[in-house]
């Protein structure tokens, strides 16, 4: 997964070409963290700003793919709604668990699971 450039911060949803491989995917929402467009990387959230867009992400199919460092990613958990709970299926995965992205971030990555930051789909109430 690779995060896209975004032509404006405050609603980022650029006019794209469908990829060859893969998907576009945004609408995706931070809790207890922003996004800086300019590092490219996670930061703290603005005051009084309890959710935050994230921008557009590609979901490309790599063979062999290397994984990041582990002290400069994140590994952050993507639900469906906002109750980071779900019922368990008999696969033993929760029915509102998506999956986990790889987000770049130039601070400990124990910095953001103490803030318990998260992706979601959706912030229904």
């Amino acid at each position: 997964m690779r995060n896209l450039k975004v032509k404006n911060r405050d609603y980022p949803r650029p006019e794209l070409e469908r990829p060859k491989d893969g998907a576009i995917i945004w609408g995706l929402f931070l809790e207890g963290c922003a996004w800086s467009v300019e590092e490219h990387t996670l930061c703290e959230s603005w005051p009084k700003q309890l959710f935050t867009a994230y921008v557009p992400v590609w979901l490309a199919p790599v063979q062999h793919r290397v994984k990041p460092p582990v002290e400069k990613t994140y590994s952050c958990p993507c639900y469906k709604i906002l109750t980071r709970k779900g019922v368990l299926s008999t696969t033993g995965h929760s029915s509102n668990f998506v999956c986990a992205f790889e987000v770049p971030t130039a601070i400990d990555p124990n910095h953001w699971v103490k803030r318990g930051v998260a992706l979601f789909l959706s912030l229904v109430y």
